[in-house]
């Protein structure tokens, strides 16, 4: 049996054909114009427009076709857009008019209604790939900040009763392969077939189809948020507070105490809030990247390793025990991190809420200043989670009293992880 509104033809996409989406709607990465530059269509329903490798939703793109098998979905579906357009602007900036400047998102992705209007009524299936809506924060934390007196409420940016005002932004990523190759120092071929085989054939087009250089990989995004103005983030008379978060489901969500991720995240906000308040701006920009981008199944395993080995949980193995299960000890590779903070028109970071030299040659190795990097309070890190933090330190983690004796911690320099 079909599924409604289909038919059992297969239509192949793995090799062009005549009057197919690139000739129709090419995309000309790095245009100022987004008309110019062109939509991107990863729309499974009318492939005759798809101009990308990959489809929209990334890895919820599994989820709609199980909707659809099920038959509570019709797969013809097309999002009404209405009234869905941000609550505040963002950009442009000149930022989003250099081609390798920002090279995993799309500058446009929150105006595809607004630019692409007059295409989606005459039925072409362009979907947005960024939103920007409002919301409000509600965590213990900032309600003991206030407690403690070190935040007061204003009504405006934290209320009474704890509340954080946010501007919240989701974004998908839109990977441009010949940028993301430059990125990476590769060859975009090499890139191409290395994603091809390493997603089991997933997306034969990465190839076949070298006419296609946009991919939407079925990988997790990021959200933003901003406490006060999103335009203050580019004016170069406010000041900026900044905290990158990767996520950690355990700490960030439930509180786990192995490592320091939830602490430095509410600190983060914490510091945000603070900035909002004197007249700049905060931004939060959290990425799923689970596990250092290694997933929960190889982290849980990690953990159960730390703490069997001989010895126990110990700086001196911290990483290399990652390593041994993962075959890599962190695969988060900051190197496309800072394209968010370029569509959001952000030169300078006044506050740099991490310790990561990871995170921070990346930023500044895209041209973006950083003032002042603040670490995580002492106090703030739970007790299970010192081991993580003499290992980071000993590699290489930023600490202003200068950190701990590597040579107390074993010969952890030279395992190779001073870029970590």
């Amino acid at each position: 049996m079909t599924t409604p509104n289909r038919t059992p033809h297969i239509r192949l996409t793995s090799h062009p054909e005549a009057g197919t989406a690139i000739g129709r709607f090419p995309i000309r990465w790095g245009r100022a114009d987004p008309r110019e530059r062109g939509p991107v269509i990863g729309s499974v329903t009318s492939p005759g427009d798809r101009n990308v490798i990959g489809s929209h939703g990334g890895s919820y793109s599994v989820y709609r076709a199980l909707a659809i098998s099920a038959r509570a979905m019709n797969p013809l579906a097309r999002p009404d857009l209405r009234n869905t357009h941000p609550v505040v602007p963002v950009g442009p900036y000149p930022q989003w008019a250099d081609p390798d400047t920002i090279v995993s998102l799309d500058p446009f992705g929150h105006l595809v209604a607004e630019v692409f209007g007059r295409e989606i009524e005459t039925g072409t299936d362009v979907r947005p790939t960024i939103a920007i809506t409002k919301a409000r924060l509600n965590l213990p934390e900032i309600l003991a900040a206030m407690a403690a007196h070190r935040l007061a409420p204003d009504g405006g940016f934290l209320h009474a009763n704890g509340d954080v005002s946010v501007t919240k932004i989701a974004i998908d990523p839109v990977w441009w392969l010949p940028g993301i190759a430059r990125r990476f120092q590769t060859a975009e071929p090499e890139l191409r077939r290395i994603l091809f085989e390493q997603t089991g054939g997933m997306f034969p087009e990465l190839v076949t189809r070298p006419d296609l250089s946009v991919f939407l990989p079925p990988i997790g995004g990021a959200t933003v948020y901003v406490v006060g103005e999103v335009a203050a983030l580019a004016d170069p008379s406010r000041r900026v507070a900044c905290r990158v978060h990767d996520e950690c489901n355990g700490s960030d969500v439930f509180g786990s105490d192995i490592c320091t991720c939830r602490p430095y995240l509410v600190h983060g906000i914490e510091e945000c809030v603070r900035e909002a308040q004197t007249g700049g701006a905060g931004v939060v920009v959290y990425n799923r990247k689970e596990g250092r981008a290694l997933g929960e199944v190889t982290k849980f395993l990690v953990y159960n390793a730390r703490k069997r080995q001989e010895g126990g949980d110990q700086a001196s193995t911290y990483f290399e025990r990652t390593e041994c299960v993962a075959g890599v000890q962190d695969a988060r590779f900051q190197q496309l991190m800072p394209d968010v903070l370029h569509w959001l028109g952000i030169r300078r970071i006044d506050r740099l809420m991490s310790m990561s030299n990871m995170k921070y040659d990346a930023i500044v190795g895209a041209g973006i200043e950083v003032g002042e990097r603040v670490p995580i309070p002492p106090g703030l890190v739970p007790p299970d989670a010192s081991v993580e933090m003499e290992a980071k330190k000993a590699a290489g983690y930023y600490d202003p009293e200068g950190g701990l004796d590597p040579g107390r911690l074993g010969n952890v320099k030279g395992r190779g992880l001073e870029r970590y």
